[in-house]
């Protein structure tokens, strides 16, 4: 069968009503220009179309993500770090400041960058349409590798945004599109779903390094603990009920049972285990509003066991026999 296995960019709640609230944003940004020559010219039009500081946020976060194209060239290559001395903390805010201007302009003028290119460019806009926002640093759940790992080494960014009394997370990068395909390519996929989401879900791939930007009481462990949901998870809001943790490692367990809500008429489930390579479709039983499927789990089942909503992945789960 036809499968879409979507990964994510990584440097290294009800998602419909979101999109229909910011229609009129989007549609007017589709009319902006495809390029602009300043940060300061893109911060003018946005202020001269829209005046409510969340239409604003949307603004900037559409367009970035509908017209940065992120840089698989620039993914994993060592650069040397900036260097730059100072004697007084307000040469240091200088020196952080003129670097960060330098890369949001680069980034903008070349339509290209990785997730700090996108999120630099992102704060930059915001501070200049009167927004406070802040970039984050922190570690993304992206791979199936990243399964029941606690979160440690810094490989993404992203950003928050403060509207009214209260900050909301939002991740450019993640929301421009997907790199798929045997030879990885970069593929634009406007996906919303990474702009205010609620801290809980933002949560399944995000870990900042200062927690204080979790916005959430989640731990570190509840963040190793979690299966690897992926953006089309987020998109169509799914939530899967079970199984609550990533690994299956009990060998006594011979079925893995699984519960998913919101599910459409007419989904079809697939499931398949990387050692095996065979996707086998999913008997589901309704219930209400939860569909549920069992998963046999031979002793041979090892790796990582990926599930497919309409031959889009949406979760994967590692499996330790």
């Amino acid at each position: 069968m036809k499968k879409i296995l979507v990964l994510f960019i990584c440097c290294c709640f009800n998602l419909t009503a979101v999109a229909q609230d910011f229609a009129k944003v989007d549609a007017a940004v589709k009319n902006y220009p495809a390029s602009f020559a300043t940060p300061d010219k893109f911060a003018e039009r946005v202020n001269a179309d829209f005046k409510n500081d969340e239409e604003k946020a949307r603004a900037i976060f559409t367009w970035i993500a509908t017209n940065v194209k992120y840089d698989l060239a620039a993914y994993g290559v060592n650069e040397k770090p900036v260097a730059y001395s100072f004697k007084t903390e307000d040469e240091k805010r200088a020196k952080q400041k003129e670097f960060r201007d330098e890369l949001a302009l680069k980034t903008l003028r070349s339509k290209k960058g990785v997730c700090q290119g996108y999120s630099t460019l992102f704060l930059t806009i915001a501070e200049k349409c009167g927004l406070e926002a802040a970039f984050i640093s922190g570690t993304s759940k992206s791979h199936p590798m990243h399964i029941g790992k606690a979160p440690g080494a810094s490989d993404h960014a992203w950003n928050a945004v403060k509207i009214g009394n209260e900050w909301k997370l939002l991740d450019t990068t993640w929301g421009a599109g997907v790199v798929t395909g045997a030879r990885p390519a970069f593929q634009f996929k406007f996906n919303d779903a990474y702009f205010f989401a609620e801290p809980d879900v933002f949560f399944l791939n995000h870990f900042p390094d200062d927690k204080r930007w979790l916005l959430t009481a989640k731990t570190e462990k509840d963040f190793e603990n979690l299966p690897l949901f992926y953006g089309n998870y987020l998109s169509e809001g799914y939530e899967f009920v079970s199984p609550v943790t990533g690994t299956i490692s009990n060998p006594a367990v011979q079925v893995a049972d699984f519960k998913i809500k919101n599910l459409k008429p007419g989904d079809k489930v697939h499931y398949v285990f990387s050692n095996e390579k065979v996707f086998k479709e999913a008997v589901l039983q309704q219930t209400g509003t939860i569909a549920e499927f069992k998963v046999p789990l031979p002793l041979r089942a090892n790796g990582t066991l990926t599930v497919y909503i309409n031959q889009k992945s949406v979760a994967a789960y590692r499996i330790e026999r």
